[in-house]
């Protein structure tokens, strides 16, 4: 740990920031999951509210910086992609 007392709050901001972050990937994840669920389960209903909340915490992520766009775009891409084969069966 740093000696200077600044240097001793910045890694505690960075930590307590990169738990922030962490959290909220797994919630991107947890809502890719979520989706995947619900085109293999044919609710139309359920499949486009979790399609919308997982495009807003991809967006979120993004404007919060804990994303970069392109990978907030190449989420949502995979997503739709992966939803699309599901229905085409």
């Amino acid at each position: 740990m740093a000696n200077i007392k600044s240097a001793k709050k910045r890694v505690l901001t960075a930590e307590r920031n990169r738990l922030r972050n962490v959290a909220f990937k797994s919630s991107i994840k947890t809502a890719v999951k979520k989706v995947l669920e619900a085109a293999k389960a044919d609710d139309k209903d359920a499949l486009k509210s979790s399609m919308s909340k997982a495009y807003q915490l991809c967006d979120k992520a993004v404007s919060k910086g804990i994303l970069h766009k392109n990978t907030a775009a190449r989420k949502k891409s995979r997503l739709t992609k992966a939803v699309n084969k599901l229905q085409a069966k």
